[in-house]
């Protein structure tokens, strides 16, 4: 959703603004602010990396890479000013505690390096916390109170998608492997004694056990068989698989239903929250733009087919 709304911004600055912010190394400047062409090119190396892409892009593939990131930097800088407006600017402590969040993940001294040898710049890293910490604030602190959810509305929804809440007959199962055949036939024994998994998996320390829960009809043909005539507390036979041995244990079964709408209740609230703070942010959003002043540089403007012809054209071939 927020994805769309950002794109569709783009389109609309960049179809409809096209003042040079007038300074070297700005690209954009809303309401007076500046957005730097350093960010632009911090948020661009991001987006490559995620896509591993080695390819230098041509000229219009470039701008329009570039105005995409650009209207989403737009909208997060109409955030920041809303929330500045509104007494809710992201403070300095709040900045500060999540970068040292971020830092805490990491050995003394790597996250320097790491920022080094990914190339990312410090301060370009740090505006780009900021914009996530305002969009949070955002979220929670303006959108989220808008976005009230009465019983009725809730039961309306849940009965027009009642489908949704339907739930196939499922198994939940344990499955314990081993690398020998009598090393899970031990811990198949002992689970069924004892009850006791963490237990299980200190005395055993070679069995992996993990629980899953799968629907009936998409059980895999060997544990299918393996399971026929099994109730819940039972568990297969071992079967031998390419990584070693497993058994299963039929921990419970339940039947297909639907959800009860007290059962289905958080679901339908996820469901109508979604679509009211889509609903909340592009009424905000219309709002900004329409009083806001948005400059863009002429260089990330969509050229026309001629003009993106000529400049394809001009590129040097490799």
């Amino acid at each position: 959703m927020k994805r769309f709304l950002l794109f569709a911004l783009m389109l609309i600055v960049l179809s409809g603004c096209s003042s040079e912010p007038g300074e070297v190394g700005i690209v954009a400047r809303v309401n007076g602010h500046p957005i730097q062409l350093s960010q632009l090119e911090f948020q661009h190396d991001l987006m490559q990396a995620d896509y591993g892409g080695r390819i230098v892009p041509g000229v219009e593939k470039l701008r329009t890479e570039y105005g995409q990131i650009l209207g989403d930097l737009i909208v997060q800088e109409l955030i920041l000013q809303e929330l500045q407006r509104l007494d809710l600017a992201v403070t300095d402590k709040e900045l500060k505690e999540a970068e040292d969040q971020v830092r805490s993940d990491y050995p003394e001294g790597a996250f320097e390096q790491v920022l080094i040898e990914e190339y990312i710049d410090l301060k370009a890293w740090r505006q780009q916390l900021l914009y996530h910490l305002a969009v949070k604030k955002f979220y929670s602190q303006v959108l989220r109170p808008k976005a009230k959810i009465d019983y009725k509305e809730a039961e309306a929804y849940y009965k027009q998608h009642i489908a949704d809440y339907f739930l196939p007959d499922s198994l939940k199962l344990l499955v314990l492997r081993g690398p020998n055949r009598q090393l899970v036939e031990r811990a198949v024994e002992r689970y069924l004694t004892d009850n006791d998994l963490q237990s299980l998996t200190r005395s055993l320390g070679e069995v992996s056990a993990r629980e899953v829960i799968v629907r009936e009809g998409k059980l895999p043909v060997s544990w299918k068989s393996a399971l026929d005539g099994v109730q819940p507390g039972q568990a297969s036979g071992v079967l031998s698989e390419k990584f070693g041995f497993e058994a299963i244990v039929l921990l419970e079964r339940s039947p297909a239903k639907v959800l009860t709408p007290t059962q289905a209740y958080p679901l339908v609230e996820e469901a109508l929250l979604d679509q009211k703070l889509a609903t909340a942010f592009s009424e905000w959003l219309d709002g900004a733009l329409s009083r806001s002043v948005i400059e863009v540089s002429e260089h990330l403007v969509p050229k026309s087919e001629e003009e993106g012809q000529g400049e394809e054209d001009s590129e040097p071939s490799s």
